[in-house]
């Protein structure tokens, strides 16, 4: 059992108003955010700035990851307009990044890699100027799903490992560890100057050593990007947290990350895998 939640986990009360005016925006487009479908705890920082990660293809997800809080149920009719209302509200916010994901779809025959890339082209249609981040699911293990985001050429291509690979029949159960560094492969061997990048919860019960090891196989897969953040329990109907993991030890992680190979490393208890990533972005063009 762990201990009370320590005191680097908090964080400021949202801005009422803030997450307000973001949700009345988001229900004009019939849009879904990640950042309240998985009850992230940067919320409102993130709305109040403006910012948030558009969640494509429904609510309803069609795994059931014991880690998420995206809901697990019969999958919405896929929305045409979709891609166009995402563009059109990115612009509304004035996005200089613009970050999109999905609920997995496993029911649809490409995985909903088609729509994501609709969306891209819709985005840089409205919004040539800015640069565009997609965290997608593995399609299954889909080659031609992936390569249909590919062809849309978005600047940076997130798909989370989310944890060490002896805990996935218990975190992941519907996925695979070695189909996911498969993913991360064909994103660098694609040939489109592309970004690849990947993720990991700690607080699961994994090992140090276990870290690293994922962090090795990201790096040889050709993952460029890495995010470590803290795993916080849902509900009690999730999976419990085993550890709270000191800010320190994010620290030297993210020193072991860059010892690897990694260009940038964002980790910390707080991170998530869309935090600050218009601002990671722009610093990693001005280098």
């Amino acid at each position: 059992m762990v201990r009370d939640r320590p005191e680097w986990l908090t964080v400021p009360a949202p801005d009422e108003q803030a997450l307000a005016g973001m949700q009345q925006l988001l229900s004009q487009g019939r849009l879904h955010t990640v950042c309240e479908s998985a009850d992230c705890p940067n919320i409102g920082e993130c709305f109040g700035n403006k910012t948030c990660t558009f969640m494509i293809l429904g609510k309803n997800c069609t795994r059931n990851c014991r880690f998420c809080a995206v809901t697990h149920d019969v999958p919405e009719q896929v929305d045409a307009d979709e891609p166009y209302m995402v563009a059109a509200t990115a612009r509304q916010l004035g996005l200089e990044h613009v970050v999109v994901t999905s609920v997995t779809r496993d029911d649809l025959p490409d995985g909903g890699a088609g729509h994501f890339a609709a969306t891209i082209r819709a985005v840089r249609e409205e919004l040539p100027e800015a640069t565009i981040e997609v965290l997608i699911p593995d399609f299954k293990g889909n080659k031609k799903a992936v390569n249909k985001v590919l062809a849309a050429q978005p600047d940076i291509v997130n798909h989370n490992t989310e944890t060490v690979p002896r805990l996935y029949p218990a975190v992941r159960p519907q996925a695979v560890y070695a189909r996911s560094l498969k993913l991360i492969s064909r994103v660098r061997e694609s040939g489109v100057k592309t970004i690849a990048k990947s993720g990991l919860m700690l607080g699961l019960g994994e090992t140090v050593d276990e870290v690293i090891g994922v962090m090795k196989d990201l790096h040889r897969a050709g993952c460029q990007m890495l995010t470590l953040g803290q795993y916080l329990s849902p509900s009690p109907a999730h999976l419990p947290i085993v550890e709270y993991v000191h800010p320190q030890v994010f620290e030297w992680l993210k020193e072991e990350a860059f010892a690897i190979g990694f260009f940038h490393v964002n980790a910390g208890p707080m991170v998530r895998s869309s935090y600050h990533a218009g601002v990671t972005f722009a610093q990693l063009a001005h280098r």
